[in-house]
Formats: structure tokens, sequence, C-alpha cells
């Protein structure tokens, strides 16, 4: 999840291709111009070896030069598309990081005639696992949480891992009641993860509290009553939902 590709897409490769014979037709017909004005000027006229010599010249001479600057320039591209895009994902589970996910969120939280439901999802008693079978097996948690959190949410609900066992879904145009539909699918789905550390079954559950909005909102004010949420339902005992009341 955290390094680059080196190999360029085939893609990238067709690009560099048609770069390179663009620019070569370009430089031909640039140079078959340049002999012509230049023999009718200061020769007897054009002929036909001089034809050849201004095409043959740049494809020989120029070509090669022209793909090896393709190459770099793609390879540059591409390595920077890389990193734009490793830049908004969390190095462990391959989800937005909480930067990105707060980001993609506000920007349907302040949009005209938005709603949605945001969920904050907290592993329950994560700190046992990492203690009982080390950080490693703790990482394996948090990851396949976050497949199971992929798998589950509507499309186009955004999901991301919010720091730590915390992670955040957002359910964009959705009302209360599918949300919380939705909200526990998740739990569920967390539940029936196979968790077995050295062989040992170890289940997983979360708490998920979560907040809605029906006009334009700031991403952390929406995050603020969601969280405040998530500490009810943890307090209710975790495996559990807390969501505001359906008006």
């Amino acid at each position: 999840m955290t390094g680059l590709a080196t190999a360029l897409p085939k893609q990238a490769w067709l690009w560099i291709f048609r770069k390179t014979f663009l620019m070569m037709g370009l430089s031909v017909v640039i140079s078959v111009i340049a002999t012509v004005v230049f023999m009718a000027t200061f020769s007897a006229g054009v002929n036909m070896p001089g034809l050849l010599i201004s095409i043959v010249m740049p494809i020989c001479l120029g070509g090669p030069m022209i793909f090896t600057f393709a190459i770099g320039t793609e390879r540059m591209r591409y390595a920077n598309q890389q990193l734009a895009r490793l830049a908004t994902l969390d190095g462990l589970t391959g989800l937005f990081n909480r930067r990105a996910f707060a980001s993609a969120v506000e920007k349907y939280c302040v949009g005209p005639h938005r709603r949605g439901v945001l969920l904050v999802i907290d592993a329950d008693h994560f700190k046992s696992v990492n203690d009982r079978f080390g950080h490693d097996q703790g990482d394996e948690a948090l990851r396949d949480i976050a497949h199971a959190l992929s798998l589950t949410i509507p499309l186009p609900g955004l999901v991301g891992r919010l720091g730590g066992e915390e992670f955040g879904i957002y359910l964009p145009d959705m009302d209360l009641a599918r949300a919380e539909s939705v909200a526990d699918d998740v739990r569920r789905a967390i539940a029936d993860i196979d968790f077995r550390p050295e062989g040992i079954s170890c289940p997983l559950s979360v708490s998920i509290g979560g907040a809605s909005h029906e006009k334009p909102i700031a991403f952390r004010a929406l995050y603020r009553e969601a969280d405040e949420r998530l500490y009810s339902a943890k307090q209710r005992g975790r495996d559990c939902v807390a969501l505001p009341q359906a008006a």
C-alpha cells in the first residue's frame, strides 16, 4: 500500500508511443518544409536526395531522443499521480486517511440541498487484542475490519480510518431509517469476522455513533455530534448502534 509501482501501465506506454510518433511526424514536416525552402532559395531547386535526408535525419536522430524524453516525462507524471493518491490513503488499511475522508465528506456537507449521515465506528476492547496477541495481530484485525466496512457500505458511501481503531462512514443523501439499517449491517459484518490470531478465536465487535444533517454543515460539527453518540453507545454496553431519533 505504501510503495510506488515502478513499471508503467499499458495506457502510459500507449501515450508514450503516440507522443513519440506525433513529435517525429511534426519534426519531419518542419524539416521537409525548411529543406524545400532552403534548396529553392540557395540551390538549383528541390531534389530527391535532399528530401530523403530531410525525412530520414529527424527520424534517426530525433526519434530516440523524443522516445527517451517521453518515457522520462511519463515516469515522472505516473510517480506524481501515485504520490497524490497515496497521500489520501491510510497506509495500513488502504482506506481514506482522516484528512482525505474529512475533506471528501466536507464537500458533500457544504453543498446546497444536501443531506446525509455520518457514522463513527470504534472497535470494542481493542487494546486487549494488542495486549494479548501483539500489535502485528492488532493491525491484521484492523485490516479485516476495514475490508468488512468496504464490502458493507452502499455506494456512493465513503469510508475512512480516522485514527487508531476508529473508522468513519459517510452515507450521502440517506435518511436515518436507511442509515440505521446500514449501521446494523456493519455491526453484524464485524461480528461475523473469523479472527483467529495464533489459532485462538478472538471475536471482534464495534460500537457505532451517528449524526445526520439536512442542510449544509461543517464536518467538524457533524463529527462532534456522531462522536458523542459513539460515547453513548459505549456506555450502553458496546456492540451497539446509537443514532439520533428520526423526526
